[in-house]
């Protein structure tokens, strides 16, 4: 009994967590082990619509997930994905921009089924800029509070005491899981609606020693489901009746 009331909490929470956030656009990727539904954050704008552009673009079509990790989160984007060859190293493969960090912590952390950009370390991006292209799925794994005192410790280091895992955080950590020592350095913006479950096996696939799988899983093709509404065209200003004023004849 105790453990079905704990997994119905589990469940709450995540619902309430959901809805702390706002979304009008959604993205559909196929892969070879299944379908995944992510809905972008309205609340981070600038990789929403980053997101939105690359998969417009055909960009992430045919790109593997280059690097897996149990019990933390599985990786792609990598642009020289495409026609990798088998054990072949990857994770450099980016386009030559980058994007403002947008962190809307305490609102939005890495919870278990949320997307993150990937980035460059700190010594060469001291203001956490993300990548173009390559993201990352959580799945990570529940703490306790003895070990996310720990993390809280390890984060008041990192970040200057910038940030704080908040009690609600922390029980979400606790009951459904995730990744608390990337808060507040990679910007979080989308999650998993459908397809956890995709996930949760994916993060179990043997890999090599560079994390990548022994088997290829590729995303065969991503699709914008639910698009930002065009804007509205101006309406044009009512044109005036022109009056024939009678030609006077001298």
């Amino acid at each position: 009994m105790k453990r079905l009331l704990t997994f119905v909490c589990a469940i709450f929470l995540a619902s309430a967590q959901l809805s702390a956030q706002t979304s009008t656009t959604e993205v559909l990727l196929k892969t070879t082990a299944g379908d995944i539904r992510i809905a972008l954050y309205d609340e981070t704008p600038q990789h929403r619509d980053n997101f939105l552009k690359l998969t417009k673009m055909g960009s992430y079509d045919s790109l593997l997930f280059h690097r897996v990790i149990k019990d933390f989160m599985v990786q792609s984007g990598d642009i020289f994905s495409k026609n990798a060859k088998p054990g072949q190293l990857l994770g450099m493969g980016d386009y030559d921009y980058t994007q403002e960090a947008e962190f809307r912590l305490p609102k939005i952390f890495h919870r278990r089924g949320t997307v993150a950009a990937a980035r460059e370390g700190d010594h060469k991006n001291p203001e956490r800029r993300s990548g173009a292209s390559q993201f990352y799925i959580v799945w990570g794994k529940t703490y306790d509070d003895r070990r996310l005192d720990y993390i809280q410790t390890k984060l008041d280091s990192i970040t200057g005491g910038t940030v704080q895992l908040t009690p609600e955080m922390r029980e979400v950590y606790k009951t459904i899981g995730g990744a608390p020592h990337l808060d507040g350095q990679y910007t979080v913006f989308g999650e998993v609606t459908e397809g956890l479950d995709i996930i949760e096996k994916m993060q179990l696939v043997a890999t090599d020693k560079n994390d990548r799988p022994l088997e290829d899983i590729r995303i065969l093709k991503a699709t914008v489901t639910k698009d930002l509404p065009e804007p509205e065209k101006p309406k044009a200003a009512p044109q005036k009746k022109q009056v024939k004023r009678p030609v006077r004849r001298r």
